[in-house]
């Protein structure tokens, strides 16, 4: 077992949780998504994480004998940290909030949801953890939601785009020479993902690779990445399938630039895109540091 205390210490001091600022995301969202909520935001959050919007949201037990990693805290997440869980265990996120953000071979997403009154009783009963580390461990210099797939796919990093929060969301990467239809098979083993959603053009190799985990769906920063010899776009959604006005005018705006781009746009979902990093990364952060039993708790379906 560890001290809570000395775990969110040591998360707090490598991510810069003191110094990030406001998560330019779940300042905002995380707000309006309680808005309707039973049990109000700011009477169950640790005090820094309503400062910040990451760091230590949920206190339990002192004393933790497993750390469980996730995307999203969405409902199965939840459900899984529960059954699975004992006193004192920590669960480590991305996010704070579940989101929706659609299929493209289903319905389109309904957004940010918040965590049930049920499911947020019942954490609090069986004095569990919950630690949210968003933008810093988007743009961590060493340690990075986007650094984990270039180095999976074999890459290379030679430079960084997209800005975000303290620092830059995107990497770009050299990989060795693949085919388009050889790197979709790839990225489908490697993230576990039935299929992809993709657009764009088909460059005969793909040497050059533009990453951004998560929400990648920017038409000026895919501008950004092919001015910087990127053949290949890679992200968690090159659509947004948000079933709002704002959604469906970024899904537009996409469309616009996939008709004319030369640069392969491959979607692998938000929430497998954001994974990754657990499983290569942060698992081994965890256990070089503490005898800590780590559990992965991916999602029951990536594409929602």
């Amino acid at each position: 077992m560890e001290a809570l205390g000395t775990i969110v210490g040591a998360l707090d001091d490598f991510f810069g949780i003191a110094d990030s600022g406001a998560d330019p995301a779940f300042a905002r969202f995380l707000p309006v998504a309680y808005e309707a909520h039973p049990m109000p935001w700011r009477a169950w959050v640790e005090p820094a994480f309503a400062t910040h919007f990451n760091g230590l949201m949920i206190r339990g037990d002192d004393r933790v004998n497993a750390v469980f990693l996730a995307a999203f805290p969405s409902d199965f997440v939840l459900r899984q940290f529960l059954a699975r869980g004992t006193p004192g265990d920590l669960l480590f996120v991305h996010h704070p909030i579940d989101l929706e953000s659609g299929d493209p071979h289903g319905a389109w997403g309904r957004f940010f949801k918040p965590i049930s009154a049920e499911v947020l009783r019942d954490i609090q009963d069986a004095h569990l953890s919950i630690y949210s580390c968003h933008a810093p461990l988007d743009y961590h210099p060493t340690l990075s939601t986007s650094r984990s797939i270039a180095l999976a796919l074999g890459g290379t990093i030679a430079g960084e785009f997209f800005p975000y929060g303290k620092g830059h969301a995107g990497v770009l990467a050299e990989i060795p020479p693949i085919g388009v239809s050889e790197l979709e098979q790839t990225l489908r083993h490697l993230f576990g993902v039935p299929y992809l959603d993709t657009a764009g053009g088909h460059p005969p190799v793909i040497r050059a690779i533009a990453i951004v985990a998560g929400a990648g769906d920017r038409v000026d920063q895919m501008e950004i990445a092919e001015s910087k010899g990127a053949e290949a776009y890679i992200t968690g959604e090159i659509h947004s399938r948000i079933d709002t006005d704002y959604g469906h005018t970024k899904f537009a705006d996409v469309e616009r630039f996939a008709a004319q781009t030369g640069m392969a746009l491959v979607g692998v979902s938000h929430a497998a895109s954001e994974f990754l990093v657990m499983k290569t990364d942060m698992q081994h952060w965890f256990r070089e540091r503490w005898p800590l039993a780590t559990v992965l708790l991916p999602e029951s379906h990536w594409w929602r």
